[in-house]
């Protein structure tokens, strides 16, 4: 044993004067280290510390070394011999204290190392103290940390899952999000499999990792004994806590995932409104057990997949209807037209359920006529798409009755207006006639159309236009500027709707400059052409609707006389002599000699009743009409009145009452076509080929 008196040490400055009642209180011991003579002085307190009594120690530090465990002796010792080799001045270490019951006790040290002027080390003094309960509340402190981060982590499992799930707008965007391996990973879970609830029976929508399908469970009934029916059944969450508890439970499924290694499960009902739209399973390998905190994540997680899936399904419902309803406003089909090759295309809005009121349009009309339609009504939603229906319908109507293009956009305006909407429409309608390449066209707040020359060159057509349908009669503005175009063989008329060319923070100007370049670079196909514009448009994307029809022109396949026209007013005998020697001339000249005596007999039955039945004029025309198995001449003799023509007997006199007898005798074709507020009588007269 060392005598402390024996050698006279310097203290360090703030060593205290009486240090033993102080360091008593705090559970402190003080040694006194003589590294020449290696013997080791300890206080009574410091010896108490290692559960040892003055007459037990020897003063030889091995002593107190059999009171330390082998890893933390060694771990002590060693940074010791550092401290003394780098020229430290102190050093302190935590080890562990076996005391007499075989407890082990937490100790804390802190050495001071004096050296002589050469740097030697001669002496350490030090002391040494109980540190069980600083680190027992430290340990407590760590273990609350652990807490804290663990119940950050599952917080953190909802909330990223459910912003993940905030983007999917399908009931697969919502399996893609849970079945990726990313989307298991946040979810803590080893391995996931997801139904839902059809017809009574559960149907296994998701499974991940890709081969974790249990073979037999993509479809089960409701009553089969496996967890996702069970909560489906019960409403009530299952946690399964062990590998014996699944096995126990479910005998049919464990053995097809003991593969899996799973330790435990959380099988969660999904619940929407408190009926199941179906269950989630989360599988995992490195946990036993749920704390309640947990389980109240994970039923809050399933909460979050089920309004998820809801709000998918609803998504899903409310497109197909809108999709629906506006296809079957849509035309089903489009009429082939002579002389003339036709595409249309429509592209919904990128938002799904948001579907407009986007349309197009063509109606076959008499004469080698044909009526091109697009039109847009306000809004993205089921109503415009309904509204949309009632007026393609009415145009077509009107169109059909034979009224002049400005007359079929005045009464679809006024029909808008007193439908029970607050709804608007922008249309142009353009009427043309094949056989002469006369396009009438009547745009009511629409976007010009564009006109593709054979050269593949285009350029827009500027239209006057007038005010859109419904606020043109709200505001009496019924009037529509008609203006005429002439479509060439070979040449391409465009109408679309402003999805097209409009794009937010794009100019309009540049919009029409890019379908211009589109349009030029195009293929000449119309069909191939229209795929193209439209694809452009799925590229790009965007919210508004894209309706596209494409006509363009054929060369003519034979010969063809054109169109002669004549009016002829009443009380005008000039003017009737004019129209008759023109119908002569051109029978003759368009080598139909044969039948010249009988197109001009029914020509002038035709225009003298016009003149004798009405108070107006009339307008014959005159065509040649080719392009099928023969060659047709036709006469059309135009009149003011509504009133259409009767077959009678003739009278007691017999000078009257033969004329639809005589038009029916002699003609290969004859009827009566609506023009506006009068009617248009025709026949046609089928003559040969000119050699």
């Amino acid at each position: 044993m060392v005598d402390r008196g024996a050698s006279a040490l310097s203290l360090p400055d703030d060593w205290p004067a009486h240090p033993d009642p102080i360091m008593a209180l705090n559970r402190m011991g003080s040694f006194d280290w003589d590294l020449d003579t290696a013997l080791m002085y300890m206080d009574a307190q410091a010896l108490a510390v290692f559960d040892m009594s003055p007459q037990e120690y020897d003063g030889h530090p091995q002593t107190l070394g059999t009171r330390v465990p082998p890893a933390d002796a060694h771990g002590l010792d060693t940074m010791v011999s550092q401290a003394l080799k780098d020229g430290s001045a102190n050093y302190g270490a935590y080890f562990r204290v076996r005391h007499r019951d075989g407890s082990l006790w937490w100790t804390h040290t802190q050495g001071y190392i004096h050296r002589d002027e050469t740097g030697r080390p001669r002496r350490i003094l030090g002391i040494v103290r109980d540190a069980t309960h600083e680190l027992s509340e430290s340990a407590a402190r760590r273990e609350q940390a652990a807490e804290d981060r663990a119940r950050r982590q599952q917080t953190s499992v909802v909330q990223i899952t459910t912003a993940a799930l905030a983007h999917a707008r399908t009931v697969q965007d919502v399996i893609d999000v849970l079945e990726s391996t990313h989307g298991i990973t946040h979810l803590g879970a080893t391995s996931l499999v997801m139904g839902l609830l059809e017809a009574g029976r559960v149907r296994l929508v998701a499974a991940g990792p890709e081969d974790s399908y249990v073979p037999g469970t993509r479809v089960t009934r409701l009553d089969e004994p496996y967890p996702m029916n069970e909560v489906v059944r019960t409403l009530v969450p299952h946690f399964i806590e062990s590998p014996q508890e699944f096995a126990e439970s479910y005998p049919l499924l464990w053995p097809n995932i003991t593969d899996l290694k799973i330790t435990s499960a959380a099988y969660l009902p999904l619940i929407v409104q408190a009926r199941p739209i179906g269950a989630i399973g989360l599988l995992y390998n490195d946990r036993r057990g749920f704390s309640a905190e947990e389980r109240n994540v994970l039923v809050a997680l399933g909460s979050s997949i089920a309004q998820s899936l809801q709000r998918a399904m609803f998504f899903e419902q409310e497109k197909d209807l809108a999709q629906g309803l506006q296809q079957a406003m849509l035309p089903r089909s489009i009429p082939s037209v002579p002389g003339a090759d036709l595409a249309v295309r429509y592209r919904s809005a990128a938002l799904g359920r948001d579907i407009g009121g986007d349309w197009y349009d063509l109606i076959p009309l008499p004469g080698g006529r044909v009526g091109a339609v697009i039109g847009d009504v306000q809004g993205h939603d089921t109503h415009a798409a309904a509204v949309m229906g009632q007026l393609r319908i009415v145009l077509r109507a009107y169109a059909a009755e034979g009224h002049t293009p400005a007359t079929v956009m005045a009464r679809a305006s006024v029909f808008l207006h007193e439908l029970d909407t607050d709804r608007f429409a922008t249309c142009l309608y353009a009427e043309a006639d094949l056989s002469t390449g006369v396009v009438q066209v009547v745009r009511a707040g629409h976007i010009d159309p564009m006109l593709r020359h054979t050269d593949g060159t285009c350029r827009r057509l500027p239209v006057e236009g007038g005010l859109p349908l419904g606020p043109s009669a709200e505001f009496g503005g019924l009037t529509y500027p008609v203006d005429t175009v002439e479509l060439d063989p070979g040449q391409t008329l465009l109408l679309y709707t402003d999805g097209l060319v409009e794009q937010p923070g794009i100019d309009l100007d540049e919009g029409m400059r890019t379908l211009r370049e589109l349009v030029r670079s195009g293929p000449d196909d119309v069909r191939a052409l229209a795929d193209r514009l439209i694809d452009v448009a799925e590229e790009r994307g965007g919210d508004d609707d894209v309706a596209l029809l494409l006509l363009r022109r054929r060369g003519p396949t034979r010969q063809t006389g054109g169109r002669l026209q004549q009016h002829v007013a009443p009380g005008d005998p000039e003017a009737l002599r004019e129209a008759r020697h023109m119908i002569r001339a051109a029978v003759r000249a368009w080598g139909a000699d044969d039948r010249a005596d009988e197109i001009e007999l029914v020509a002038d039955e035709l225009i003298t009743n016009a003149l004798m039945h009405t108070e107006g004029a009339a307008v014959v025309t005159l065509r040649a009409l080719t392009g099928g198995a023969d060659r047709r001449l036709r006469v059309e003799v135009e009149d003011s009145s509504s009133a259409l023509p009767r077959r009678r007997e003739a009278g007691e006199s017999g000078v009257s009452g033969r004329g639809l007898l005589l038009v029916d005798l002699l003609t290969d074709g004859w009827g009566v076509e609506a023009r506006g507020g009068g009617k248009c009588l025709w026949c046609e007269f089928t003559v040969p080929e000119r050699d």
